[in-house]
């Protein structure tokens, strides 16, 4: 997965990649000029130089080192030793300056890197999370949603995006460090990777079960971010309830666990760095022993300053494979939030877009449900069974029944948020499979029972989903919903917060904001889920009027509990255990003396 998202960002690799190159090329390079020339400088070496041209047969190796010793000698005897020492620490501070700018520069190219990284990733989860089909939510709990688009992203940046400086950097120092190295002296190096991969399995025995401990943390982070939506969602029955101690507890055990499974991954991560010190002290010990038992034998052309900047160039080499270990640990680590991630991100949708689309037109004729059956899950009961409905084109057709007969589901499935199983849902005699959902959805209206308002001002959440919708527009609806009047009367008009999904408002006013919203999209079919079921009389009234004439020369189904509504429907159909038992008339149903009568018969006690 971070390998797609890094791909953009390849260009910036690519500046890490030189920056960091150049970086370590300096710092060996500042090292191996300084040995030797102080070590004639002190008067350690006493021998006389000449220059070697660059064209001759003398080694690189020893061109340099003696073309150094050369020009140090040749300072001292014009400048004296005092200015030649000075000439060398400015030559090395302006050394480590260049290595330092290099680091910085390739420590800076990571930043966008890194950062665009979880942008990007973020935003491919939102809009997976948006696309996604409605049985999705009905499945996965919201907290936990929240908790990997936020802590497990979180983790990755932290663990994994964190790392990829370490591993671009550490890569290129250790191939730098190791060629000189084995340039040094052969003998020593072999040495040293012989044992270097006892001191990584060491390390690679605590990393083990890091990933697994990890995950458990995360999940159990999710179920806390669970419990904190449930209880801002059911605030008023918890305290309507005295809930407020059970809750409380239910939260501080959630939070007890979260924190046993954090200790022990904290603990295991932080023993990176002391692991890490310890078997790089025994690696520098085990070189020092072999190296000096090499020169005190005479065995090894390596003398005492040449095996110093050795010692000097594995110490360097000692941070990067610290920093390997490190990496060693976080990305394990953050490893376990990318499969989390992953479970949004491969997540299925059953509702696609066909390969070769119909256009769609506003309803000429009918919509048909024909012998439909719905469930929710494959192993699951049948919600609707064998339906079939015909709505002409301007008809309003109202669905009752008992909660769980199948009535918001059956409407649920014209706008596609799920597809059947058996039958097909003819749009004009066109299935509703070979068009575009976009299109489709275009073409519907909905106003349900629960108002869905956004933390937004009026003139947004009645402007939702209307592209360049105009102040007038928007006005006009808000008239037409009966709205326009007391949006008027606060503070600050159309421009005015409705607060968290709509707080600042009532339900009544959240309605017809809500009609407002259909009024200014204008849609061709209208689909009512219990508008009015959740308002007093007085909003009821102003919302039934709204309705009226939102729904004057459309095409609606209206789904309702309070019969009195849909009396003057020119179908309803009532709904059994997912099966349309009655169909008729207000007058023709009460006549049949069935299922209808009893609904009516119940409202009027």
């Amino acid at each position: 997965m971070l390998r797609l998202y890094a791909w953009p960002y390849k260009g910036f690799m690519l500046g890490a990649l030189f920056f960091n190159l150049l970086s370590a090329l300096l710092n060996v390079f500042s090292f191996m000029s300084l040995m030797p020339m102080l070590n004639l400088l002190f008067g350690i070496d006493k021998a006389t130089y000449q220059f070697i041209p660059w064209s001759s047969d003398v080694s690189m190796k020893d061109m340099i080192i003696n073309n150094l010793y050369y020009y140090t000698q040749e300072w001292v005897a014009h400048y004296g030793a005092s200015l030649t020492l000075l000439y060398i620490g400015l030559f090395l501070i302006a050394s480590t300056f260049l290595k330092t700018a290099s680091y910085f520069a390739s420590a800076g190219m990571m930043v966008p890197l890194r950062t665009g990284i979880i942008r990007d990733i973020r935003n491919s989860i939102y809009r997976k999370i948006v696309t996604l089909p409605m049985s999705f939510f009905s499945e996965e709990r919201k907290g936990d949603i929240i908790a990997r688009m936020s802590g497990d992203v979180q983790e990755i940046e932290n663990s994994i995006t964190g790392s990829l400086e370490m591993l671009v950097k550490n890569p290129i120092l250790i191939v730098c460090y190791l060629g000189v190295l084995f340039y040094t002296s052969w003998q020593l190096t072999l040495f040293t990777i012989v044992i270097m991969p006892l001191l990584v399995w060491a390390l690679s025995s605590i990393v083990r079960k890091l990933k697994q401990q990890s995950l458990q943390a995360q999940s159990k982070w999710s179920e806390l971010m669970a419990q904190l939506e449930e209880t801002l969602g059911g605030m008023r029955i918890i305290k309507a309830f005295t809930a407020e101690e059970k809750m409380v507890r239910r939260f501080e055990d959630s939070t007890n666990e979260n924190r046993r499974l954090l200790i022990r991954v904290n603990l295991r991560q932080s023993m990176a760095h002391p692991v890490s010190e310890f078997l790089g002290t025994v690696l520098i010990v085990l070189v020092l022993w072999y190296g000096g038992t090499l020169i005190f034998s005479n065995q090894s052309s390596i003398d005492a300053p040449t095996f110093i900047f050795y010692m000097v160039i594995l110490y360097s080499l000692i941070q990067p494979l610290k920093d390997f270990s490190k990496a060693a640990y976080n990305i394990p680590k953050g490893m376990a939030s990318v499969e989390r991630v992953n479970k949004i991100m491969k997540a299925e949708n059953p509702i696609r877009d066909p390969q070769q689309p119909k256009e769609i037109h506003p309803l000429a004729d009918s919509i048909q449900f024909r012998n439909i059956t719905f469930r929710y899950t494959d192993d699951g009961k049948n919600i609707l069974e064998n339906v079939n409905l015909t709505v002409r084109r301007g008809q309003t057709i109202a669905l009752v029944g008992q909660s769980g007969a199948g009535k918001s589901t059956l409407v649920d499935l014209l706008p596609r948020y799920h597809d059947v199983q058996k039958g097909e849902i003819l749009f004009d005699g066109t299935n509703i499979r070979e068009f575009r959902i976009h299109d489709l959805r275009g073409l519907i209206g909905n106003v349900n029972q629960d108002a869905i308002l956004f933390n937004d001002t009026f003139f947004n959440n009645i402007a939702f989903g209307v592209k360049n919708a105009t102040r007038e527009q928007v006005i006009e609806a808000a008239k037409i919903a009966n709205a326009h009047d007391f949006i008027m009367a606060t503070e600050q008009g159309y421009d005015t917060n409705v607060g968290d999904r709509g707080c600042r408002i009532s339900g009544g006013q959240r309605q017809r904001i809500s009609i407002a919203r259909a009024i200014l999209k204008n849609p061709d079919i209208l689909i009512l889920d219990e508008a009015t079921s959740a308002l007093d009389t007085e909003s009821e009234r102003l919302v039934q009027e709204a309705l009226e004439r939102l729904m004057r020369s459309r095409t609606t189904i209206a789904i309702a509990h309070r019969l009195s509504t849909i009396k003057n429907a020119d179908e309803i159909c009532v709904l059994h255990e997912g099966r349309i038992v009655e169909r008729g008339t207000h007058d023709g149903l009460l006549a049949l003396n069935g299922y209808y009568k009893r609904l009516n018969d119940m409202q009027q006690l």
